[in-house]
């Protein structure tokens, strides 16, 4: 008797090679600049791009829009020509072999694009049958099982929530039992419990040995579900790399302090200089401590007869290193434009 398909077994096909390097995605140099069109001058997209994606991770790719996050996704999906650079999918070069690496990898697209007249597991025999998979060797009632859609198996696709549709989307780019999974704004327009949901069937798919590769505009989405990110602006990578090491990045803390006695009426000069802000009896101060370590921050307002009640520290979080980055990139872009005459 045929063991029937569970969803456990959904995305655990044996990858039959895995890359010896130990990396799913390898960028080297990759760049894109798009032509001049329409009295438009030439615009490059991403600039020597330099990023290796390891196997069996999450993988966060944050930017602003613009930042040329998804012209990176669509060189991976083939749908974008690269100007410049070499790129390796699961370890297939993308010139050598390009219908090798589109089989290697499944796009999940931010667009709702789906056949409103396809049942969910009508659209995914459909998929598989466009990727060549055997009828027998289909995994279709796995699937609909992992992304939770057994229920509405048989319902137009037109009927399915915005939710709904989102993991009928993940379902559809798992057909093949691709390696790795693009996820391109998985969240975007979806409520909470909806969100929660996604995050479950991704944490499932990467226990699976999926690599996935997401991308958000959700900084708290990349915080609880990524083991390494990097962050691009401009077309040019400004970090990655695992996510505890690039919390690293900023420098700075933030020291929440409590005076009994109210706003001091003066402050040594070494805290005078962080320019703390003062809101009843609370302080807050930024600090590198590096420079100056809270120990002595603390030892200074207590030797100038400053009074304190409660002391907390905070780490920044995602989004601070992520305001950060852009901000100084900005700043470098906007010294490096030269002064009109």
């Amino acid at each position: 008797m045929k063991k029937k398909p569970t969803a456990q077994n959904a995305v655990s096909a044996e990858f039959e090679r895995r890359p010896q390097d130990g990396y799913a995605i390898r960028a080297k140099g990759l760049a894109k600049t798009y032509a001049a069109h329409a009295g438009n001058p030439p615009k490059t997209a991403l600039e020597e791009i330099d990023l290796d994606i390891p196997q069996g991770c999450i993988f966060g790719l944050l930017g602003p829009n613009g930042a040329g996050k998804s012209t990176f996704i669509n060189i991976l999906a083939g749908t974008v020509i690269k100007s410049a650079g070499s790129l390796r999918i699961w370890d297939t070069d993308i010139d050598e072999d390009p219908r090798q690496t589109r089989a290697n990898i499944g796009i999940v697209p931010q667009e709702l694009n789906i056949d409103a007249f396809f049942s969910p597991r009508e659209a995914l025999e459909l998929a598989a049958g466009m990727f060549g998979v055997p009828r027998q060797e289909r995994r279709t009632d796995a699937i609909l099982e992992l992304v939770g859609l057994q229920e509405q198996q048989h319902a137009y696709a037109r009927t399915l929530s915005g939710g709904m549709r989102r993991r009928l989307l993940v379902g559809k780019a798992m057909v093949h039992s691709p390696p790795i999974l693009v996820l391109d704004e998985p969240t975007a327009g979806v409520d909470v419990s909806l969100r929660q949901k996604l995050w479950e069937n991704i944490r499932a798919l990467n226990s699976q040995g999926v690599t996935i590769l997401l991308t958000t505009h959700y900084l708290e989405e990349a915080e609880a579900l990524c083991d390494q990110l990097a962050i691009i602006h401009h077309g040019r990578l400004l970090t990655h790399g695992p996510m505890d090491r690039l919390m690293q990045t900023t420098s700075y803390k933030e020291l929440h302090l409590t005076l009994p006695d109210g706003p001091p009426a003066a402050l040594p000069p070494e805290i005078a200089e962080l320019k703390p802000q003062m809101t009843g009896n609370q302080m807050l101060l930024r600090f590198d401590p590096a420079q100056l370590p809270a120990g002595q921050i603390v030892a200074a307002l207590g030797g100038a007869g400053i009074r304190i009640g409660d002391i907390r520290t905070e780490e920044p979080d995602l989004e601070e290193v992520f305001l950060t980055l852009t901000r100084e990139a900005d700043l470098d872009k906007s010294a490096a434009r030269p002064a009109s005459g």
